[in-house]
């Protein structure tokens, strides 16, 4: 108590002791540098800290850190200034028509049928799309480097001739959404696996530092696929399966993509709740910045029902935790009165 090394650090190599070190007398020590006791060594809760710093700025692993899809897709601005004016158009246009854009009222209220707990499979999967794609457009073009696994050239998924500029043409967000439909139709997958599909390939970015482009990007989005159906499905979709849905691909292929896509994620599968609630907030606002709002209906009965039994449930569930937490005051029936003793007097 008191010295001003810890129990961390280790002895001085100056200081020996032997069998007979506790009948020896005591001699006093010589004044020891600061390298010599080795109070230059790092504490092992600030190396703790310090990877604590670092996970901060991987947003598939910290739910603090901003995704990089968000990031990437309000970097362009002449798209925010044509979504705005896309606004504006389409409020005059629907102004004209008499359609409006629906608002609750005291009387109606209007919900979309996504939530993070059950999320709208189609609109999820537009909103993964629309995210991989500006992943490709605006990624760096000077760096990047492309692994031979993920090159369509060298990698193909069909029969068909790959073209000589196939990593020059950044594909629309229709191809991009036709390709994970395609997939998440036949393997008949949720749309939470559509969310961990995209902390999965963000993390490989951000773990591998490649860039998703043109070349690349269809076998990096079936790696991801694949690894979140058997993450994520408890009845997962096999290798072979994928071969049904790709005819031209193969399962030494299939296989040999997913063990390199886990050796790139250093076999980091886990994908916390606030990480997977986060990419799920974050999709919804990218909707909204590019006019592709979820569709409104209004709250039914049955909906209304559904919504208050889920709500009771989940208050049934925490009442304990709450009572148990709560500070309880003592009130007066459980004071004590004051009783008098007689005192002796020697």
């Amino acid at each position: 108590m008191g010295s001003t090394t810890s129990c961390c650090v280790s002895s001085s190599p100056k200081i020996r002791r032997n069998a007979h070190s506790r009948l020896d007398s005591y001699q006093p020590e010589p004044d020891l540098s600061r390298e010599d006791t080795g109070c230059n060594l790092q504490h092992i809760s600030d190396r703790e800290n310090l990877d604590e710093m670092n996970m901060e700025y991987n947003p598939s692993d910290h739910p603090r850190a901003s995704t990089i899809f968000l990031s990437k897709s309000q970097t362009d601005v002449r798209e925010k200034r044509k979504s705005l004016f896309i606004n504006n158009l389409t409020h005059i246009v629907e102004s004209k028509h008499g359609t409006r854009r629906k608002h609750s009222s005291c009387s109606t209220i209007f919900l979309d049928d996504n939530t993070v707990s059950q999320p709208n499979l189609k609109y999820t999967i537009k909103c993964v799309a629309l995210a991989i794609y500006y992943h490709i457009r605006n990624r760096d073009r000077d760096g990047g480097m492309l692994l031979d696994i993920f090159d369509e050239k060298l990698h193909p998924l069909s029969k068909s001739e790959v073209p000589s500029d196939y990593d020059q043409h950044d594909p629309e967000q229709k191809q991009i959404y036709r390709f994970v439909r395609t997939l998440f139709s036949a393997a008949q997958l949720t749309a939470e696996c559509a969310i961990v599909t995209l902390v999965y390939l963000e993390r490989l970015l951000t773990y591998a530092e490649i860039d998703i482009c043109p070349g690349n990007w269809k076998r990096i989005v079936l790696g991801a696929i694949l690894l979140a159906s058997k993450v994520w499905d408890d009845q997962a979709v096999w290798n072979v399966d994928y071969c049904q849905i790709l005819k031209d691909i193969t399962v030494e292929d299939m296989n040999e993509l997913e063990r390199q896509f886990l050796e790139l994620l250093q076999f980091n599968i886990n994908v916390p709740s606030s990480v997977y609630a986060k990419y799920y907030f974050d999709l919804r606002s990218l909707s909204e910045s590019n006019n592709l709002s979820f569709p409104l209906e209004p709250l039914s009965r049955e909906k209304a029902q559904k919504l208050e039994a889920i709500s009771r449930l989940c208050d049934d569930k925490y009442k304990d935790v709450r009572r148990a937490a709560r500070k309880r005051s003592a009130s007066v029936d459980n004071l004590c009165g004051v009783q008098w003793v007689p005192a002796i007097l020697s």
